[in-house]
């Protein structure tokens, strides 16, 4: 049997598409021919129909049909399925035969070619031999024909063209070669079609017919065998549906057989065939859960259905490509659109496909085992007269028997030893290794990490039995890293055990070397004796000679490999490896530690290197060395000891290098550090621990940084999570996880001996120059020199504080951009013990906020460090946040000549514009002077003239300004009418004279300008007198264009009478003004309401008295008529009355509140008429 038997045939996993020749087309001499098959054969899409076309010659013989069967009373069926079946109904026996023959309606010869015609239909009929295979003819025309009906000619000729070829009219097509051609071509496919469905109609009915001529007792086999014609006969017909019916029918239908040892393989196979069938079409319906329950039902009633034992590895082949091909077709379904999951995909059923094949190949080496002097059989029992057999699943010394009992055992025997010295021919291990590989792919795509390795580690070991070691340890070296990470130290152990067999049979020094490193440590869960015989090997290869064999090797390999070490040993020199352990576990652990974080520049660099062995037995190391980043240092750090190679497993315990299982070794080292170093970090970059001699082999462990290997951050993390209290270690041990890895450290500068203090008055105020005293002082014992200083803002902060921050050492002069924010290296010379000096400095800050300022004082002094002289550079720093402020808030209003706050201004009205400072300064600060300067559309009343010149504002107090202005009609002005700046001069009071002084400048804000029609404003004294005359002129001018006509009104008031024309009506020209006269007379004191004037302008209504109120007083201060009251209160006096008077008097002015200033005046002036009249008495 050939390895290829379990493969599923190629008929049974093509999707089948009904069978349709074509005759009469010659493809390879005529254009046009060719130009037709091209059209149905090339890019068939998925939306058009399943047809599988043929070229075929009209006299093709097609397979004889047999004679029909009347009964199957003695009828015994031979077997359920003849091998070239579906082979045969899917490409020799067609469902439609196509006859293409060049005719045109209008031709001279229509006769001679219609004769012509009806001869070659009747070839195909006779080649078809009484199948039920349809024929139809193709007329190939050169014209487009007309549409039905209008061609009189063609219809005739049509007709008896039919009923020459005994053909229907639905069998007959016109074809005309045109450009439409693909699109007639398809409409010709579509017709195919239906005539390739109506023929496998007709065929499932006639297997039909069949059933009811067949008994249960000795044609069980035919209905399994017409079962799956019916279903097979179903998938060309496209009814998927009914065919999965049918399969599932004929499914049960098989294992309803009765199973034997001699029948057992073709009920195998068979229900092998049909669950495919059924699984395929169950995806295809996209109902993957069937196709599932499917699968897991039929692998339930086979697997235990074994056969003969002594081929028993069929069955597990059989199983193997079960799950291999259910595999196939949910990848393919997948492919197609179907979603898996990560709990059910195709990895898992290639997975278990190789775990059948590996269970084949198992029993294979056992029962196949047999001794070289056993021959093949001559004749072959597995040969047949075809080549092929007869029924699927029958053996080939048996076809077609189905009697339970062997008529020949011998024959039997020998047909068995056949099969199983074939069997030993089968490479195994490629068949595994692809269904692995297959796997693996399926879990990495959906993300299986632990599946995938698992697998890998058996592809490796599969590669290994192969004897493929190259692949092996590939795949091995992969999967140890996933392995070392999660910490599954027995899964490592095997994989390294298998990867060092491999390294040893190949030969490979440095991989043989590595794996014996790592599987002499910690991480191995090798006994002791297993480990002594590696460390001795590993100590036979540094010394120059051949390793022992590893155990459970082929024996062959061995002695082959025997001799590659023997080459290596003749050709070695003076090998040196080095091995970086980073990436597994060796033998040797490593942790490198500074005793500090950092060290100052004159003090020694100290670390300690801490080495630990985990071999079974005591090691000799020849050489340590640490690398720094600093190459410069790495000559401090070495140590060396010469041994010999045969000292290196002595039990010798003196010496650095020797290294005692389970003790850790402390090495120390120091250096001194170079003052170019200061401020950078010293790294340790690797260590190297020497293993053997130069002479023979040397193996350097490269430990990256400060040591640890793949598990020390593993054993780390258990460490800090671990509660159970550590063994008491004598003083002179430490235990192995308490210490950390501190691999770098920073070298800082000399510990300064200076003090640096800062004198300052904040907060600062914006744009002033900030006085910033800076006082150093040194408390070195000598001298220090090229002492410099660097002030300024601190950089790091924001970019905008640093355009706005500059600095200064002149506070004389105002700081511009072009001053730094920080001035670098200022020198200042050299400071013997005890001496100290001021620096000031200047600061101007354009904006509020924090600011943090740096003073940085450096320094140069000699010092002496381990016997050696060296010039330390120190540094001190202070650093101070100062808040800025604005000195003052500056705010502006604009109001009436009333003093009545306006939001808009009138056009050549005046108004008062009103400044308030309010000192937000904790400091006094003096305003040297103010300025106000006004923009083109603004015009003053009066002179500008300073207010708040040399005036001293306390913290929260406020200085006033108020500017008489008016503006010129300016028209419509979008977003008002620019007022000016005020500018402020002002500086600190506590400030130096030569400090200069700092301009503010607040730019006002815009007002709105209107233009009114009337202006009216008013003439009348400060206040009034009771019973006194009180003159009042009114002035009215007319600001427009136009004669103005204006009504005018009075209305009188409880507390004046008055003369004047209570209601008028006038006339005012453009630009003029007219005057009212008003005497009005003062009834009460206090503060008292005016007669109102009331103006209407008839040509501008919405002139209204709310806006004429707000140019003309409304009320005013009304005081009593003092001769008058000074008489009444003289004659009460002399009556003896005065406590009835004052009580008279507080009650009247009680009664008018407005008047209570003027009561306090009128008490002095009684209590002096008191006195008066007293003395007069």
């Amino acid at each position: 049997m050939s390895p290829t038997q379990w493969d599923f045939p190629v008929e049974l996993c093509c999707r089948p598409m009904a069978f349709v020749t074509l005759t009469g087309l010659d493809v390879v001499y005529n254009a046009v021919h060719r130009a037709v098959w091209d059209a149905f054969c090339a890019n068939r899409r998925a939306d058009r129909v399943p047809i599988s076309f043929k070229v075929l010659p009209g006299d093709h013989e097609y397979p004889k049909c047999r004679p029909k069967r009347t009964s199957y009373e003695w009828y015994i069926p031979k077997g359920i399925l003849k091998t070239g079946w579906m082979n045969k109904h899917l490409n020799l026996v067609p469902a439609l035969v196509v006859v293409f023959y060049e005719l045109d309606w209008d031709e001279p010869q229509w006769k001679e070619k219609q004769s012509e015609c009806a001869t070659r239909v009747e070839i195909v009929r006779q080649s078809l031999q009484g199948r039920n295979t349809k024929v139809a003819v193709v007329l190939i025309q050169k014209k487009t024909p007309l549409p039905p009906g209008e061609d009189v000619i063609a219809s005739e000729r049509a007709a008896a063209l039919c009923n020459a070829c005994e053909l229907s009219g639905k069998s007959l097509f016109v074809l005309p070669h045109t450009d439409h051609l693909v699109g007639y071509i398809i409409r010709l496919e579509n017709a195919f079609y239906e005539h390739a469905q109506t023929y496998y109609y007709t065929e499932i009915r006639r297997v039909k017919s069949h059933k009811e001529f067949l008994n249960k007792t000795t044609h069980q086999l035919l209905f399994v065998r017409h079962q799956f014609k019916i279903a097979f006969f179903s998938e060309l017909k496209q009814d998927t549906q009914n065919a999965l019916k049918n399969y599932r029918t004929a499914y049960n239908l098989v294992h309803e057989l009765r199973a034997h040892e001699t029948n057992i393989l073709e009920i195998k196979t068979m229900a092998g065939f049909i669950n495919y069938k059924i699984c395929r079409l169950c995806f295809q319906h996209n109902t993957p859960l069937d196709a599932i329950a499917q699968f897991r039902k039929h692998i339930d009633l086979c697997k235990k259905k074994i056969g003969s034992a002594e081929l028993s590895f069929e069955h597990d082949a059989w199983m193997s490509k079960q799950f291999q091909a259910f595999g196939d077709l949910f990848d393919e379904a997948i492919k197609l659109g179907l979603t898996a999951i990560q709990t059910q995909n195709p990895g898992f059923y290639y997975q278990q496909a190789a775990y059948y094949a590996q269970e084949r190949k198992q029993l294979a080496k056992t029962l196949c085992n047999h001794e070289a002097s056993v021959m093949y059989p001559n004749p072959d029992p597995l040969e047949t007269q075809t080549g092929v057999l007869d029924f699927y699943g029958q053996r080939s010394w048996r076809q077609g028997i189905l009697s339970f009992d062997l008529s020949d055992p011998e024959k039997e025997k020998v047909g068995i030893l056949a099969i199983q010295l074939k069997e030993r021919n089968v490479v195994h291990s490629e068949i595994i290794i692809t269904l692995l590989s297959n796997a693996v792919a399926q879990f990495k795509k959906y993300k299986c990490p632990r599946m995938k390795s698992h697998l890998m580690v058996q592809m490796g070991e599969e590669y290994y039995y192969a004897k493929d070691y190259t692949k092996a340890l590939k795949l091995l070296d992969y999967v140890m890293c996933d392995y070392r990470s999660e910490g599954w130290w027995t899964l490592l152990t095997s994989i390294l055990t298998t990867a060092l067999k491999c390294s040893y049979l190949m030969a490979q020094l440095k991989d043989y070397i590595t794996y014996s490193l790592e599987l002499l440590g910690r991480a191995s869960t090798l006994k002791d004796d297993q480990k002594s015989r590696i460390e001795k090997n590993l100590i036979n290869v540094l010394m120059n000679e051949s390793p022992d064999p590893e155990p459970d090797c082929d024996i062959l390999a061995v002695k082959t490999a025997q001799k590659l070490w023997a080459d290596r040993i003749s050709l070695a020199g003076s090998n040196i490896f080095t091995i970086g352990v980073q990436d597994f576990v060796p033998f040797v652990q490593c942790k490198a530690k500074f005793h500090a974080p950092s060290f100052h520049v004159d003090v020694p660099v100290q670390f300690d290197i801490y080495l630990k062995a985990d071999c079974p037995h005591p090691i000799r190391f020849s050489k340590l060395c640490v690398s720094f980043n600093n190459q410069e240092y790495n000559q401090f750090c070495v140590i060396e000891e010469a041994s010999k190679a045969n000292e290196v497993l002595e039990n010798l315990t003196q010496g650095k290098m020797c290294l005692v299982p389970g003790k850790t070794r402390k090495l120390l080292f120091k250096f001194v550090a170079k003052t170019e170093d200061v401020g950078k970090k010293i790294e340790i970059t690797s260590v190297d621990l020497a293993l053997g001699n130069e002479t023979g082999r040397c193996v350097v462990l490269n430990w990256q940084g400060g040591g640890g290997d793949a598990a020390s951050s593993q054993e780390a993390l258990q460490a800090a999570r671990s509660f159970k209290r550590r063994p008491k270690l004598p003083d002179n041990e430490v235990h192995w996880d308490s210490i950390i890895i501190q691999a770098s450290t920073m070298i800082i500068s000399r510990v300064p001996n200076i003090s640096v203090h800062l004198l300052h008055e904040p907060p600062a105020l914006t744009n002033e120059m900030y006085c910033l005293v800076v006082t150093v002082q040194s408390h070195e014992k000598t001298q220090i020199r090229d002492v410099k200083l660097t002030a300024g803002l601190k950089p790091g902060q924001d970019a905008n504080l640093t355009q706005k921050t500059h600095v200064t050492l002149h506070g004389t002069e105002l700081c511009d951009e072009s001053y730094p924010a920080l001035l670098t290296d200022i020198p200042i010379g050299d400071l013997h013990p005890g001496e100290q000096l001021e620096k000031m400095l200047y600061v101007r800050c354009g904006t509020v906020g924090s600011r943090m300022f740096l003073v940085y004082v450096s320094y140069l002094i000699n010092t002496t460090v381990e016997e050696k002289e060296i010039v330390c550079k120190c540094h001190k720093d202070e650093t101070v946040t100062i808040e800025t402020v604005f000195p003052f808030d500056v705010a502006v209003k604009f109001v009436s000549t009333k003093f009545e706050h306006l939001d808009r201004v009138y056009a050549d009205i005046p108004f008062l514009l009103m400044t308030d400072l309010l000192s937000a300064s904790p400091w006094a600060l003096t305003i040297v002077s103010s300025e106000l300067q006004l923009a083109p559309s603004m015009t003053t009343v009066d002179q500008l003239e300073s207010q708040v010149d040399n005036v001293i504002l306390q913290t929260g107090e406020s200085a006033s300004e108020c500017f008489c202005l008016q503006c010129p009609s300016l028209g419509n002005v979008e977003g008002g009418v620019a007022t000016g700046h005020y500018i402020i001069s002002w500086k600190r009071t506590s400030a130096m004279e030569n400090i200069p002084v700092i301009t503010t400048v607040i730019t006002l804000p815009h007002v709105i300008v209107e233009n009114i029609p009337l202006h009216v404003n008013a003439d009348l004294p400060s206040f009034g007198r009771v019973r006194e005359s009180l003159p009042v002129k009114y002035h009215l001018q007319n600001k427009t264009d136009l004669v103005q006509d204006v009504e005018i009104s009075v209305e009188p008031s409880d507390a004046f009478m008055f003369s004047g024309l209570k209601q008028i009506r006038l006339r005012i020209l453009p630009g003029t003004e007219q005057e009212m006269l008003y005497n009005f007379y003062p009834l009460m004191a206090g503060y008292q309401q005016l007669p109102s004037l009331n103006i209407n302008l008839l040509r501008f209504p919405n002139f209204t008295n709310q806006l004429l109120r707000r140019f003309i007083p409304t009320s005013i201060f009304v005081k009593v008529k003092l001769s008058n009251f000074l008489l009444f209160k003289f004659k009460v006096l002399k009556t003896n009355r005065l406590l009835f008077h004052v009580n008279f008097t507080e009650q009247y002015f009680e009664t008018n509140s407005d008047s209570f200033a003027f009561y306090y005046m009128y008490l002095a002036v009684l209590l002096f008429i008191s006195i008066v009249t007293f003395y007069r008495i």
